[in-house]
C-alpha cells in the first residue's frame, strides 16, 4: 500500500506544482467520462469536475502568492 500513497503523492505534488496547466485536464477528462457513459452519469461527473476545478483554482492563486 506505501507505493500506492507514494504515487498519489507524487501525483499530488506534480498537479499542485502545475494547477493552472492540469485545469484544462479536467474538463477533457470530464468530456470523456460523459461519452464513456453515454450521459447516464453526467451529473456525478459534473459535480467532480466542479469540485477538482476549484481545488485547482485553490491551488493556482496559492502559487501566484
Amino acid at each position: 500500500m506505501s507505493g500506492t500513497g507514494d504515487a498519489f503523492k507524487r501525483l499530488k505534488k506534480a498537479v499542485d506544482d502545475n494547477a493552472e496547466k492540469a485545469q484544462g485536464l479536467v474538463g477533457k477528462a470530464a468530456d470523456a467520462a460523459k461519452r464513456a457513459t453515454g450521459g447516464a452519469h453526467d451529473d456525478r461527473i459534473d459535480k467532480g469536475a466542479g469540485a477538482a476545478t476549484e481545488y485547482l483554482r485553490k491551488r493556482a492563486r496559492e502559487d501566484r502568492k
